[in-house]
C-alpha cells in the first residue's frame, strides 16, 4: 500500500497526536462567534494559510471550525509547489496520506477519474511533499474524520483552467474545497497590510480583476478558481481572520500575510 508521507511533521506543525490536539484546543478557546454579525454561509470552500501553526494555525483553523460537517464525504485541498517547478497540476495517487492524528484514506479511483478528465492533471510523486496541502491535513483529519482527501498541488496553470474543475468538484455536495494560500511575503508591515488589503477585498467582493492589482498571494492561482466558481454558481463570500507574522514576531519589518474565509451558499 503507498502512502502519502508527511514531510514537515515536526516543523510546520507538531508531529505528535497530543501536541496537535492541543493546538486545536487553545485555538478553539481563542474565540467565540457571534452569529447576528456573520453572513450566514453554508461553506462549499475555504480559503486558508499554510505557514507553521505558531503563526496561522489559528486563522485556517477558524476555517475549519466553522466549516466541520459529518456529511463531507470528500475534501480535495489545492495548493501552489513551492519547491518543485510545475507546468500544470500534479493529483496524488496514493493509497493513504499519513498525519499524526491518523491516516486519511485518498480517494483513489475519484482522482484517478480526475486526471483522466483534466488534461493539466498529471502524478509527480516530487510533489506531493509540499507543505502548502500539507499543513491542512491533521485539520482535515480532526474536522472531516471519515472524509477521504484528494490533494492537487499545481504551478505555472491558467486558473480559468483550474475553475473548470473546480466548478465540477462543486456540483457534488459531499465535496468540500480547501485553497490554500498565503498573502504578501516579506514586506515592510504596512506595505504588506495594503498589499494584503487588495486580496481580501478581492475575495469579499468576488472581483477577479482586482486581484491582478496588487495582490501578491502565493495561491492567487488557486484563489482566483475559486471565486470564479464562486460568481458562477452565486455562492457567497466571508472573510473570517488576518494577521501577519508581525502578530508573533513582533518584527515589523518583513512580514508574511495570512488570512480565512468561507465560501458558500447563503443560508
Amino acid at each position: 500500500m503507498s502512502q502519502r508521507e508527511m514531510s514537515v511533521a515536526g516543523t510546520f506543525y507538531p508531529d505528535s497526536k497530543s501536541e496537535i490536539e492541543r493546538y486545536i484546543t487553545h485555538f478553539n478557546k481563542s474565540f467565540s462567534v457571534k452569529d447576528e454579525n456573520r453572513n450566514k454561509i453554508k461553506p462549499r470552500a475555504i480559503i486558508c494559510p499554510h505557514a507553521g501553526y505558531i503563526y496561522s494555525g489559528f486563522t485556517s483553523n477558524l476555517a475549519f471550525n466553522l466549516s466541520s460537517n459529518k456529511d463531507i464525504k470528500r475534501v480535495i485541498v489545492f495548493g501552489p509547489s513551492h519547491r518543485v517547478y510545475i507546468k500544470g497540476a500534479s493529483i496524488a495517487l496514493f493509497d493513504t496520506y499519513k498525519t499524526p492524528l491518523g491516516d486519511l484514506k485518498i480517494d483513489l479511483e475519484y482522482s484517478k477519474k480526475l486526471k483522466e478528465k483534466y488534461g493539466f492533471l498529471d502524478f509527480n510523486e516530487s510533489l506531493h511533499k509540499e507543505h502548502s496541502t500539507e499543513t491542512q491535513a491533521p485539520f482535515i483529519k480532526n474536522y472531516f474524520k471519515e472524509a477521504k482527501i484528494i490533494e492537487i498541488v499545481y504551478g505555472e496553470l491558467d486558473f480559468n483552467e483550474l475553475s473548470k474543475l473546480t466548478d465540477e468538484l462543486l456540483l457534488d455536495k459531499e465535496n468540500f474545497i480547501v485553497i490554500s494560500t498565503d498573502l504578501s511575503h516579506f514586506y515592510p508591515l504596512n506595505e504588506a497590510k495594503k498589499l494584503d488589503n487588495i486580496c481580501l477585498n478581492a475575495i469579499a467582493s468576488k472581483n477577479l480583476e482586482l486581484f491582478d492589482k496588487g495582490c501578491e498571494a502565493c495561491g492567487k492561482i488557486g484563489v482566483k478558481a475559486i471565486i470564479k466558481s464562486a460568481i458562477k454558481y452565486n455562492f457567497d463570500t466571508e472573510l473570517l481572520y488576518y494577521c501577519t507574522s508581525y502578530d508573533k514576531t513582533k518584527d515589523d519589518s518583513s512580514v508574511v500575510g495570512y488570512a480565512s474565509a468561507l465560501i458558500g451558499e447563503k443560508i
